[in-house]
């Protein structure tokens, strides 16, 4: 049993090596423990951090691509590299390395192909108050979204079998978090989470730095992910508001049709067969969405066998393979 420890990182030199150091080893239940560095375009020295402090692979991308194509880039490449579970961790030392046994024992209990590190937002002491608040509500969000129980949606220490990692697809280019939790709960893989403990913060996050924009891109990735696999019941919830409201404002026009002649009153007679022309074709636009979601899930399905070939066949991202760690470290203890 193979276990990679993947990293996306984006200009993360100061950081990098203490996060590396802090990382397992060896982990009960698996014969190897590798790291994957994904370098995602950075302008400083993270790749060469990655080599000195030990790093197993290195993955580089020519130009910065976003958090989510990294962790994609990552799963492909981890995959390639023969692993039985891949780990992804937050290149900036948030995470205690000693939890990624906790976090993968689920996986070799064979009850969760996917994992979660609970990072109790609530109770971290660096979140602010409309940090705090923002979790919640995006996690409560999340769980409705999903059908999941995840109480801690946006962490990015995760834990993937090698099964759920073939068949996940990170659409969006902003992050992967809400993303792969809703496409887990809409795919049946099994999803668990265990508490884990964090470090002291080391930089603010990249993601909130700016909270509207989290918020508002947050929101497209969770209307667009739940209108690709629920189409029938967006389409029609829309189609029914619009009915429902033609249908109100039509009856408003009849009573007074019935009752004073209907003089004044024409706008809402238009109005309402506006509305209820638009409810028609949004529900019927839901049918067709939903057809083509069907074809959709033959389509998925079809290409977790062609990954599954590509793998057998070595295609996959290029990864530099890197001094192993002990020698590395002896390398640096050796005498010049």
């Amino acid at each position: 049993m193979k276990l990679i420890i993947q990293i996306p990182c984006f200009n993360e030199e100061v950081h990098l090596a203490e996060t590396l150091a802090g990382l397992p080893r060896s982990v009960p239940g698996f014969d190897s423990v590798e790291t994957l560095v994904i370098d995602d375009g950075s302008t400083d020295a993270t790749a060469g951090a990655a080599r000195g402090a030990g790093a197993t692979y290195l993955l580089r991308f020519p130009v910065h691509l976003g958090l989510a194509r990294a962790f994609e880039a990552g799963l492909d490449a981890a995959l390639k590299l023969g692993a039985d579970v891949i780990v992804n961790t937050d290149a900036d030392n948030q995470y205690r390395g000693a939890d990624v046994a906790l976090l993968v024992e689920p996986i070799l209990a064979g009850v969760a192909e996917m994992v979660i590190g609970d990072r109790a937002p609530h109770r971290l002491r660096h979140f602010g108050a409309g940090k705090r608040l923002l979790q919640r509500v995006g996690s409560w969000v999340v769980r409705q979204v999903s059908g999941t129980r995840v109480p801690d949606a946006a962490s990015g220490f995760r834990a993937f079998s090698r099964r759920a990692a073939l068949r996940l697809n990170v659409f969006s280019e902003f992050t992967y978090t809400l993303e792969t939790i809703i496409q887990a709960g809409k795919k049946h893989i099994p999803i668990a989470h265990v508490p884990v403990e964090t470090n002291p913060e080391q930089r603010p996050s990249r993601l909130f730095g700016h909270v509207t924009l989290y918020v508002r891109r947050s929101i497209a990735t969770l209307v667009r992910i739940y209108a690709l696999y629920e189409p029938l019941k967006v389409f029609w919830r829309i189609g029914a508001a619009c009915i429902a409201a033609g249908g109100v404002i039509g009856a408003r026009f009849l009573y007074y049709y019935l009752t004073r002649g209907g003089a004044g009153h024409v706008q809402s007679l238009i109005l309402a067969a506006v509305l209820l022309i638009v409810g028609f074709q949004t529900m019927l636009i839901g049918l067709v969405a939903d057809l083509i979601g069907a074809s959709r899930s033959l389509q998925e399905d079809t290409l977790v066998r062609v990954r599954e070939l590509e793998l057998r066949l070595g295609d996959g991202p290029e990864v530099e393979r890197l001094e192993p760690a002990v020698e590395a470290r002896t390398a640096r203890r050796a005498p010049p």
